[in-house]
């Protein structure tokens, strides 16, 4: 089946080892630190079953209550430090690759576009919450 969606494509090159990026992206008491695109929003919840065949949910609000909604899917592959694909629950794909390189780990994140909201719009959510894990991991031991 042909894909219907336009791809996005966000990059980060995070200094750190593939093995301590790959736990701050999987492990939900991480997640919940990291992943918002904006000062104004957070994660306060994260599950994360990070297998082929397992499920994970994000519950994204806007601090001031004003707005939320879940982010999750299904996990179509996993490889340990390497990669991870999913769909969304709206069968979108993602397909996040982990490239380690030295003491540096390069991230290159590959999203089907949803219709609502401009291109540009979502890569740079996309790439604010990415920038947000890499100075999120970067300042934590």
């Amino acid at each position: 089946m042909e894909n219907q969606f336009q791809s996005i494509t966000v990059e980060s090159t995070v200094n750190a080892p593939v093995e301590k990026v790959w736990k701050f992206w999987s492990a939900p008491e991480h997640i919940t630190k990291w992943c918002a695109a904006s000062d104004d929003w957070h994660t306060p919840r994260a599950e994360n079953d990070l297998r082929t065949g397992g499920q994970f949910l994000s519950r994204m609000e806007a601090k001031d209550g004003s707005f939320g909604f879940d982010f999750g899917g299904v996990y179509d592959d996993v490889k340990t430090n390497e990669l991870i694909a999913y769909t969304m629950g709206d069968g979108r794909k993602v397909k996040i690759t982990f490239s380690p390189s030295g003491s540096a780990t390069k991230i290159v994140e590959t999203f089907d576009a949803e219709t609502q909201n401009p291109i540009e719009m979502q890569r740079g959510g996309w790439q604010a919450i990415l920038d947000n894990f890499k100075k999120y991991t970067e300042s934590h031991s």
